[in-house]
């Protein structure tokens, strides 16, 4: 899932461009534009990219056993043959 931490912060830099003046306006969208964020990324199914690279690495593993398997395979055919 996305960062709380980088979630905030997007809300706070959205929130930052509203003038000074208006402190209050700003923290009650700085609270929309999270929970927006929030419900808009979560909507998305995103992942971490942490939990990308641990599924990349499996994925790259399983490949590569696949290969050896079909090697062995091919080898022992080629036994059967003769």
């Amino acid at each position: 899932m996305f960062d709380p931490s980088q979630l905030d912060d997007l809300a706070q830099r959205l929130a930052s461009v509203l003038p000074e003046g208006l402190k209050q306006v700003r923290q009650d969208l700085e609270k929309n534009f999270r929970a927006i964020l929030q419900s808009a990324f979560s909507q998305m199914n995103l992942v971490s990219r942490e939990e990308f690279e641990v599924q990349a690495a499996l994925l790259k593993r399983t490949r590569e056993k696949l290969e050896a398997l079909e090697t062995q395979v091919r080898e022992l055919e080629q036994k059967l043959k003769i």
